[in-house]
């Protein structure tokens, strides 16, 4: 299951961060990402909106890729998975979470900044790990260096990746893909500017072609 997961993100190459505060926008905004041509979403579990979120989205488009992100706790973990999520981010590596994960054969990826935390993933198996936040820690730089020791690991870099640096990351071949929100910022959710998110959306799955062409 989690290399089937790895393969269709890698495909993908960009996973839509998203922070939902009203329910009332999931559909809305799943919609916008298909239709901009990213069916993904990593809906992150900071707001009490992120649970059904999650439901609502999977149910309107079962064809999406929607996972949890900010996942803390193991009760976030089976809320999430029973809402329809497929797979599970953290912004750092809890062994607990991570096993928790594994034990149940839910496809996890855990954040990962130090050779000491990627040892603890390679440990357990892991293939793919998340990389947060990637521009405050060294971005491409950082996991270009990590790299070369843990050879074979793949990285999902979170946070300060935007259309302006996308290339540099893609430049890196552990990368398998790049979390971002800046086609979903919250303020465009909140306004109801769907359009201009699908605009977004659609621009950036055309960058990401271009780029890892």
């Amino acid at each position: 299951m989690a290399v089937e997961m790895e393969k269709k993100i890698e495909e993908l190459g960009i996973v839509p961060v998203v922070v939902l505060q009203d329910i009332k926008d999931a559909k809305p905004l799943a919609q916008a990402l298909c239709e901009g041509g990213l069916p993904c979403a990593e809906v992150t579990f900071r707001t009490e909106a992120a649970e059904e979120s999650i439901r609502i989205m999977t149910e309107a488009f079962p064809q999406m890729l929607v996972g949890a992100g900010t996942v803390l706790t193991k009760a976030q973990v089976d809320a999430a998975v029973e809402a329809g999520a497929k797979f599970i981010v953290s912004p750092g590596f809890d062994p607990e979470i991570v096993d928790y994960c594994l034990e149940k054969q839910i496809p996890v990826f855990p954040g990962c900044i130090t050779p000491s935390e990627i040892a603890q993933a390679v440990k357990r198996g892991l293939r793919v790990v998340k990389f947060f936040p990637a521009e405050q820690f060294g971005g491409v730089a950082a996991i270009k260096a990590l790299s070369a020791p843990y050879v074979g690991l793949k990285f999902m870099p979170t946070g300060g990746v935007s259309a302006a640096n996308l290339k540099d990351y893609f430049g890196c071949k552990s990368i398998i893909a790049c979390g971002g929100s800046w086609m979903v910022k919250g303020d465009l959710i909140a306004s109801g500017k769907f359009d201009e998110i699908r605009q977004m959306t659609a621009e950036a799955v055309k960058l990401a072609g271009e780029i890892r062409r």
